[in-house]
Order: structure tokens, then C-alpha cells, then sequence
């Protein structure tokens, strides 16, 4: 459940972006659209497009009239969302690469349920979903792969984002697909692969 303090944080932060004219290219405002290929293809293109646009984060929100912004509810539930047997949450977080944070959260407000997605931006290149990359123009979801203007836009960014000014949590998801990569190349591999540990895994070169 929802602390107090959060769900007074998400619905201030709710007011802030229903206040926004229009849809912009970094969030998207739905009903009750729940479906989970969807939901993955608007996460890679709303990490995209946030990048591009310098936003920390794209925000996806349930319960919201497109048209006029108004706060309808919705009775989309994602902590108890699957696709088959697997979570949803588990189900998108497998699919995304490079992987990147995004958030459910799930709060009432003025009696009616709303849910935000908190997506954070793309780091060090395009966001894919099972394989494919996508990217917001105007409000329409389209593939990155048909506007090599924007693709070649997002790789200028990356190329010009220095480490040292990216947040806590973009280093973390950076070094984290950084070792992942090289565990897969072969080039490292875990000092002790029988533990359960990620958070304090040490690596060591492979022909250690």
C-alpha cells in the first residue's frame, strides 16, 4: 500500500502534468488500455523521446480522458496485471534493453484509482522492445527506425552526455548493463557464481 506521503507526492504530481495543454511527446494519458505488447512499445517510446527532449523521465498515466484531461479513474490494476504466468512488471522489465527503471504506482485520488508509470529516460542509446525501438511524433507511437533524423538526434545526445552528470540511479542502470554486456561477451565473470547477490557481485577477468 501506498505511504501518505507518496500518494500526496503522485497526486501533486497528477495535477502538475493533467495541467499541461495537450499531450505532450513525453507523457501519454489512458483509460483503461491495459494491453502489455502496448505498454512495452510506449516505455521504449517515452524513455526515447524523454532523452531526446532533455526530461528526466516520460510518464504514462491511467485514468485520464485524452481530450480534455479530465480524472475519469480507471480500473487498471498492474501489481495484479500478468501476461500469461509471468507479472506484467517482471514480463516488461525482461523485454526492455538496455534495461532502464521504470515504476507502477497505483493511488486514489478523489476516490477514483490512478495509476502513473514513471519511465526513466533513455542513457546511452535507444530503448528497444523486444527488439524493436520506438519514438514519439506528436502524439502518435512510431517506429525509431523510419526518422533516422531523431535516431541520428538521440545518438548525438548520448554521444554528449557526460557520466559524471547523469543521476544516481542512470549510473547505476549504466554499470549494470555495462557488466551485464561483458558477463555475456565473456570478458568477466562473478568471483562467486554460486551467489544470489547482485547488488554486491564482484567480477573478475575470465582468465582469473
Amino acid at each position: 500500500m501506498m505511504s501518505r506521503d507518496s500518494s500526496i507526492y503522485y497526486s501533486s504530481l497528477l495535477k502538475e502534468l493533467i495541467s499541461i495543454p495537450g499531450e505532450t511527446e513525453w507523457i501519454e494519458f489512458k483509460m483503461n488500455n491495459q494491453d502489455p505488447r502496448k505498454i512495452g512499445e510506449y516505455i521504449s517510446a517515452l524513455a526515447n523521446t524523454a532523452a531526446l527532449y532533455g526530461k528526466s523521465l516520460g510518464y504514462i498515466i491511467w485514468g485520464i480522458e485524452d481530450s480534455s484531461h479530465n480524472i475519469m479513474g480507471t480500473n487498471f490494476r498492474p501489481k495484479k496485471a500478468k501476461k500469461g504466468n509471468e507479472e506484467l512488471e517482471n514480463w516488461l522489465f525482461r523485454l526492455i534493453s538496455p534495461r532502464i527503471n521504470f515504476s507502477f504506482h497505483e493511488f486514489e485520488y478523489e476516490g477514483l484509482n490512478i495509476v502513473i508509470l514513471e519511465i526513466n529516460r533513455a542513457i546511452t542509446n535507444p530503448v528497444q522492445f523486444m527488439g524493436h525501438e520506438y519514438i514519439r511524433i506528436g502524439t502518435a507511437k512510431k517506429n525509431l527506425k523510419d526518422y533516422p533524423e531523431k535516431e541520428r538526434a538521440l545518438w548525438r545526445i548520448f554521444d554528449n552526455t557526460p557520466f559524471d552528470t547523469l543521476t544516481v540511479k542512470e549510473n547505476s542502470a549504466m554499470i549494470s548493463r555495462l557488466i551485464k554486456d561483458a558477463v555475456e561477451d565473456r570478458a568477466i565473470k562473478p568471483v562467486d557464481p554460486e551467489s544470489d547477490s547482485r547488488k554486491y557481485a564482484r567480477y573478475q577477468p575470465i582468465w582469473a
